[in-house]
Parts: C-alpha cells; sequence; structure tokens
C-alpha cells in the first residue's frame, strides 16, 4: 500500500477517535448543562390578570391593567425559561377564559376565573403566580404587594419570597406580603401560589413607571428572583 494512502486512513482513524472521545464528554456536558438549570423539572403556570372585556384597573389616561399584566408575564416567562422551568399562561393575548356565548360581564367573569383555576391545575403546576395592577380613588397608594391565602405554608413562602426580591431590587416599597383568604384563584387552585400587585396605576408617578418597559422588566426580573429564592429553599429543604 503506498505510503500516502496510509498516512490517510491513519488520520481518518485518529480524527474518528477523536469525535468518539468527544461526543460521550459533550453528551455529559449537555446533560450537566440541562440538569442544573435552577428551575429545571418546575411547571410553572403565570396568570396575567383579566383580558378581553374586562380590562381589570384603568388609569387616568386610560392605561388599563390588562395590557401591562401580560407584557410582565411575558418578561417573566422569559426568564423561567430560561432557568429550565416549563411554563404555561392562562391567556397570551387580549382574551378572557370564557365561553364565546357566555353573556354580560359578570357571567363571563365568573367563569373566566373558574377556568383560570382549572388550568392550573390541568398543568400539574408547581406553582402559580397571578400578576395584577390595582387602582384606587385615592391617588396616595403606591407600591406592589403580593397575597396568598392562608391555611398552606409553601403560599406564604412563597408570596414572601416574591416580595423579598422586590422590596429589594426595585427599592420603592415597604410593603409585606399579606394573607387574603377571599381570593378565589388562590383559595381553590390547590398548589402553591401568590397573587401579585405590581403597582397603582393611580399614583401618577408610579403609573408612568408601568407604562415603561425598563421597568416591567425590572420587575419581573425581581418576581423571578423570587420564585428562585422559594424554589431553592423548597428544595435545600428536603
Amino acid at each position: 500500500m503506498p505510503k500516502i494512502f496510509k498516512v490517510i486512513l491513519w488520520l481518518a482513524g485518529l480524527f474518528a477517535l477523536i469525535i468518539l472521545i468527544q461526543y460521550p464528554m459533550q453528551r455529559s456536558l449537555d446533560s450537566w448543562q440541562t440538569w442544573s438549570l435552577p428551575l429545571a423539572g418546575q411547571t410553572i403556570v403565570l396568570d396575567p390578570g383579566h383580558g378581553g372585556y374586562d380590562g381589570g384597573a384603568e388609569a387616568s389616561d386610560d392605561t388599563q391593567e390588562k395590557d401591562i399584566a401580560l407584557d410582565v408575564s411575558n418578561m417573566l416567562r422569559d426568564y423561567l425559561q430560561q432557568a429550565g422551568a416549563m411554563v404555561y399562561l392562562t391567556r397570551e393575548g387580549d382574551y378572557d377564559l370564557a365561553a364565546d356565548e357566555t353573556k354580560g360581564l359578570s357571567k363571563r367573569k365568573s367563569e373566566d376565573i373558574r377556568n383560570r383555576v382549572e388550568f392550573i391545575k390541568e398543568k400539574q403546576a408547581d406553582l402559580f403566580l397571578s400578576i395584577h395592577l390595582n387602582a384606587l380613588p385615592s391617588k396616595q397608594w403606591r407600591g406592589a404587594q403580593s397575597f396568598y391565602h392562608p391555611g398552606l405554608e409553601q403560599n406564604q413562602l412563597l408570596a414572601e419570597a416574591v416580595q423579598s426580591e422586590i422590596k429589594r431590587n426595585l427599592a420603592n416599597t415597604n410593603r409585606e406580603a399579606l394573607a387574603m383568604s377571599q381570593v378565589y384563584i388562590l383559595k381553590y387552585a390547590e398548589t402553591p401560589g401568590a397573587l401579585v400587585e405590581i403597582g397603582f396605576l393611580s399614583h401618577e408617578e408610579e403609573k408612568e413607571l408601568l407604562k415603561s418597559s425598563e421597568y416591567q422588566q425590572q420587575m419581573a426580573a425581581s418576581i423571578y428572583e423570587g420564585v428562585l429564592q422559594y424554589v431553592t429553599e423548597e428544595v435545600g429543604s428536603e
């Protein structure tokens, strides 16, 4: 066999050996990267409040709760997915979860909230977050606040973790996580969850912040860090 062919065969064998060595190493590296993601294996439902006929809270300039709640939920979804979580949104556009044939705002709202609870159950979520905004006749109130249903320790821990990160990162509220027994979605979802009122549209300064994509991103990042804190502490306590 000519010497040149021997060299070619030797080089081909060496190349194949390198591939065989690197392939399992690369698979191992990919697997390590996947399973080292902090929220890998977590199923999370995000619930942007209101939608469709129901605009929710409204500012003096007609800014509506439903739009900002969806924007922040989409940003939060991106953070959670990048950390390895499987994330579902109860709505991904400007609509509610009531059937088309259901008439009347009151009936639609009742059907909508029941279907949101069923959505959380169907996805077998490890946790959920319902994102809302507030508005009151008085313009003095401001600040984000997280709420939980009393009686389930994980609800409180999640709400407190989210609230602590909002306070730490945004530094514009002294509010603490608060128990609320009458919130339907918190009461009946039967899984750890929190409702996060990210601010007041009735407060002129905070309204402008809430309309800002930069502030929305900061809010989403803060909520994400709260989820991360909650999940890592829960895993560490097992």
